[in-house]
């Protein structure tokens, strides 16, 4: 072979070699490329979640304070008209509001006229008396006394307490005037204004009173409804399971409940809505707005999830083991029970608590049922009328009062720390419990 022939054999391996090297970087180029648009994109998705949470975070925390007003109460008897505290009916027909104007009246002895009264009794909130009236049951022997006692504030001084209204702008541009701010001050001064953690928040039902509005009865309905969601999808799922991984015949009707049982998990919740307002409300007679309902409801949308991943969970058994069990004498049922079970466990809890915190943040199909009603008393049974948490998030986001924006903010709060934390208690479970091997 002649120097010609093998010069031209190294310029084409040289050349071959130059292509390659090109078409690497181009590859490697496109791979670090696609790297960045991953990055990139995780960082948008973070700084938008970032901006929602921040958003939430920053109007809603202030609803977990409250601004107190410091008065003395007299509780004169003559000015209440009740001679007997047993006496029910003189209870209920007591004149509570009197109290507090004359609290007030005490501390402002310079206030005169009707409109410049009007406006000083609208510092307090107009549930105080309800407080007094509670207090008073608790403690007749308060009856004929006078005592210092720390009153819920009207919500626009709330808010301007909160620095929600702008002192500075003009009067007409605000709901409060130049001379309720001027008792606001005077308060301030004194140290008989001061804001304090709203306890109300979490201990009371809905009201249309802001600053006396709280989450307890939609707790309370969220417990119910989940608890009556757990206790029918979690067995239910569960057996469905089994039969269907362990014990089904594999044929044409079983191919057909697996199909639709991956459909319905892709079925708007809503659909769940309209079908248990036309079966358990229209047909079987249940009440209406009850957690009972809610629960039922959430049971048939959930079943789907926790079926889906218990048999994930069935599957991800080895089958050594099952062929150990039945070859030591174990029949199959005992097989299933006794070491199928067990190992598929955590899979089963975590896709169950999931699919139980889907249920949580629903909306849609409760509305069907009508737990969108107002109700202001805390359920005690789950037959009682009732309202969840994200329900009530929806009726005070669409309520004018500027007060309820910060308390849907603090509810939704309060349903995302719910969320995380069954989440967590998800991740927790699998990795105590789940084997490898």
């Amino acid at each position: 072979m002649t120097d010609q022939n093998l010069n031209a054999i190294e310029r084409m391996a040289m050349v071959k070699q130059e292509r390659m090297a090109a078409k690497l970087g181009k590859r490697y180029a496109k791979e670090k490329r696609f790297q960045a648009y991953g990055i990139v994109s995780i960082v948008i998705g973070l700084s938008f979640l970032a901006m929602l949470l921040g958003t939430i975070f920053t109007a809603g925390f202030s609803t977990f304070y409250a601004t107190e007003i410091r008065l003395t109460v007299t509780y004169d008897q003559e000015l209440l008209g009740v001679a007997d505290m047993n006496d029910e009916s003189q209870l209920a027909f007591a004149n509570w509001g009197a109290l507090v104007k004359n609290a007030l009246a005490e501390r402002f002895p310079d206030v005169s006229g009707r409109s410049a009264r009007r406006q000083l009794n609208s510092l307090v909130s107009s549930v105080a008396e309800y407080d007094l009236k509670d207090r008073l049951e608790a403690h007749p022997e308060l009856l004929g006394t006078t005592e210092e006692i720390w009153l819920m504030a009207d919500d626009e001084i709330d808010a301007l307490m909160k620095k929600q209204i702008d002192r500075d702008a003009p009067e007409s541009e605000r709901r409060l005037n130049d001379f309720q701010i001027s008792l606001v001050d005077s308060l301030i001064e004194s140290g008989e204004l001061k804001t304090a953690f709203n306890t109300t928040f979490f201990t009371n039902g809905d009201s249309r009173e802001p600053e006396q509005a709280g989450i307890r009865g939609a707790m309370i309905g969220s417990f119910f409804t989940l608890l009556v969601t757990l206790v029918l999808s979690f067995p239910i799922g569960v057996s469905a399971a089994i039969y269907l991984e362990e014990f089904a015949p594999k044929n044409r009707f079983t191919e057909i409940i697996e199909v639709n049982i991956n459909n319905l998990a892709a079925v708007p919740s809503i659909v769940f809505g309209l079908l248990g307002l036309a079966v358990f409300i229209n047909v079987f007679h249940l009440p209406r707005s009850a957690p009972v309902v809610g629960g039922l409801v959430l049971t048939l949308m959930t079943l789907p999830t926790i079926i889906i991943s218990s048999r994930s969970a069935i599957k991800a058994v080895p089958p050594s083991i099952r062929e150990a069990a039945l070859g030591l004498g174990a029949s199959r049922v005992q097989m299933v029970l006794h070491h199928v079970l067990p190992l598929a466990m955590p899979g089963m809890l975590t896709g169950t608590i999931i699919g139980m915190a889907q249920a949580l943040g629903e909306t849609a199909p409760l509305l069907m049922i009508g737990m969108v009603a107002f109700i202001a008393d805390v359920p005690g049974t789950p037959l009682d009328p009732s309202t969840v948490l994200p329900v009530q998030i929806f009726l005070w986001s669409d309520l004018p009062e500027r007060a309820f924006v910060a308390k849907t903010s603090g509810a939704i709060m309060v349903l995302l720390g719910f969320l995380a934390i069954m989440n967590l208690f998800a991740v927790f479970l699998r990795r105590k419990f789940e084997q490898r091997w």
